[in-house]
């Protein structure tokens, strides 16, 4: 990696192992001319890959049109984009609902819990939310998230959560009290967890229980949302409908934006004054957005995801130390034999291949909604080279190929 003095950026990231300088489609490139196959697209942002040129051209030319004015006033093209998602979160069919603008994922979590208690218009403010949900790190959203150790250097942490464990009806029904909850907040698939799918009466079960106690049904679809899981957003597969869903990452390709969508009854709880955002759906971010969903529909993001994802399922699932295979379409785990997905991340990347270990046994592979089955046989190929040689040395699988069963450690294959 080149020399960069990184000593005026906080070390809350830590030292990068590699400096990327370009990038196009799915192949990155770093300081030194190396290049890589990106199967993780910043973390399922680059849906369409990277410098797609329909979204950097719409980025110039606004550029070089207008590039802000702030919510004071108006501008042309955020009006068109939220009509936009509202017919792609009613599957085709405008769903009725209305949008808010931010920057990220998790200001669309912040604007969702200030419009859920808003809505309550006081009476209940509590949250349920699931152990390993990730929903941010800003104080409220990182209040919802599930994870224990992201909150411990923060506490006190903002009142009126309650988690508990993910799909676990039984824990669920306790928490879903009508008279104190105001809404459940909840990903469709968690993410940062390690891609983990709940069973499949889960989701309509929770919807059913907030309908009937006037609890809001409040959808994370931050990762999982615009096609990444095969439907344009993952709880249109569970056929479930929210009251509020969150967004961001895909929607720019790259570009910062988020958005909440509520239906309208929820979403006019909101006053002038209540919420805001400075840079919220200015026009550079809604010029990015508009490009990109267009370039979604007419590739048909959601059914490439559904085919080529099940392609990499099934590819991932004849790996060598893999014992299973989670998630759905091109957002997909590979739980390990052993916990050694760190080691693998990182000898993946050496030999050119980006994806990350989300837990130590999980490897997360989040490639461009483009991506082609050439591409997927290039990094099953690599991910094959480096685990014959890890569970070689972890034992794990036969080791022997004249050997007449497998070792110690094996697992049946499943690619759901």
């Amino acid at each position: 990696m080149g020399q960069w003095d990184r000593s005026a950026l906080m070390s809350n990231y830590g030292p990068p192992p590699v400096t990327f300088v370009s990038g196009s489609g799915s192949v990155l490139r770093d300081d030194e001319g190396r290049s890589y196959l990106d199967f993780l697209c910043g973390l399922a942002v680059t849906s369409l890959g990277h410098a797609h040129p329909e979204v950097a051209a719409a980025l110039g030319e606004q550029a070089r049109r207008l590039v802000h004015v702030s919510n004071l006033f108006g501008n042309e093209i955020a009006p068109g984009v939220a009509l936009t998602l509202d017919r792609l979160i009613g599957n085709g069919t405008p769903a009725g609902g209305q949008i808010f603008f931010a920057n990220s994922g998790a200001e669309s979590i912040e604007c969702a819990i200030k419009l859920a208690r808003r809505w309550s218009g006081g009476e209940r403010t509590g949250i349920v939310a699931t152990l390993g949900g990730f929903h941010g790190r800003t104080m409220g959203a990182l209040a919802a998230t599930g994870q224990l150790e992201k909150q411990t250097a923060f506490v006190p942490m903002l009142d009126g959560f309650v988690h508990v464990p993910y799909d676990d009806l039984d824990a669920m029904d306790q928490a879903l009290d009508p008279s104190a909850v105001v809404g459940l907040l909840i990903e469709p698939i968690q993410g940062e967890a390690g891609v983990v799918t709940p069973s499949s009466d889960y989701l309509p079960q929770v919807a059913r229980w907030c309908k009937e106690r006037n609890i809001l049904l409040m959808v994370d679809e931050i990762q999982t949302g615009l096609g990444r899981t095969g439907s344009w957003f993952a709880f249109q597969g569970a056929n479930v409908e929210p009251d509020i869903v969150t967004m961001a990452k895909a929607l720019g390709n790259g570009v910062p934006v988020g958005a909440c969508w509520a239906r309208a009854e929820v979403a006019t709880a909101f006053q002038p004054g209540d919420h805001g955002s400075t840079f919220g759906g200015q026009p550079l971010a809604m010029a990015a957005v508009r490009a990109t969903l267009e370039v979604m529909e007419r590739e048909d993001v959601p059914g490439r995801a559904a085919v080529t994802g099940e392609y990499l399922a099934s590819g991932l699932a004849r790996l060598p130390g893999v014992s299973s295979v989670r998630g759905a379409g091109l957002l997909r785990a590979a739980v390990l034999a052993h916990p050694f997905a760190s080691a693998l991340a990182a000898e993946a990347l050496r030999d050119g291949l980006v994806v990350n270990a989300p837990r130590p046994d999980v490897l997360r592979l989040a490639p461009s909604l483009l991506v082609t089955t050439e591409e997927v046989d290039q990094a099953l190929a690599i991910l094959r080279r480096i685990l014959t040689r890890l569970t070689a040395v972890y034992g794990l699988g036969r080791t022997d190929p004249a050997a007449g069963s497998p070792g110690p450690g094996s697992h049946e294959k499943e690619a759901p």
